[in-house]
């Protein structure tokens, strides 16, 4: 079976949403995004007031005009979501939402290094649990598995499923 190749039953890539799904509320958000973002244009939405507190704060090392940028990409595109607005939302960081985040947008670390496990990303060396340890490794994790997903092309899932990364993707990620 070749890499476009899918087993009988499973969806084609073309069929499967951009965001894995984790039980019935996961699902209505993507369908939610989904229509914000087939929607032409989209209506614009507010800056998620918790999101504006945090863009606010100096002390990350995360620039505030990136900070800025992302919420207003995600506001400017409709999507209400903490964690769109506080992100790329790409491909990849909509299916990490989908398998890490829970229903308050808040990161599950046990699930996201199982996500990293599954695809083959060393994390035992970052072990500093210092103030801010969560961020750091949430953005340093990201980078590892966008190459590692980049150059397979592919995203398991902790439960074993494989997604398809979008060719567009993964030539803006591929080494």
């Amino acid at each position: 079976m070749g890499r476009g190749d899918c087993p009988e039953g499973a969806a084609r890539p073309e069929e499967r949403t951009t965001m894995a799904k984790r039980n019935k509320a996961a699902e209505a958000i993507v369908v939610e995004e989904a229509i914000a973002q087939a929607e032409a244009p989209a209506a614009p939405v507010e800056v998620h007031a918790e999101v504006q507190a945090d863009n606010a704060k100096a002390n990350s090392v995360v620039k505030t005009a990136y900070k800025k940028r992302y919420a207003e990409r995600a506001a400017g595109a409709g999507l209400k979501r903490k964690a769109a607005q506080r992100s790329a939302w790409d491909w990849l960081a909509q299916n990490i939402a989908g398998e890490c985040l829970d229903d308050k947008d808040r990161i599950s670390i046990e699930r996201f290094l199982a996500l990293l496990d599954a695809n083959g990303v060393d994390h035992s060396r970052w072990t500093n649990r210092n103030k801010g340890w969560e961020g750091r490794l949430r953005m340093t994790g990201r980078l590892a598995l966008q190459r590692v997903v980049a150059e397979a092309m592919l995203l398991k899932t902790a439960d074993g499923e494989e997604i398809e990364a979008p060719a567009e993707w993964v030539a803006k990620y591929a080494h």
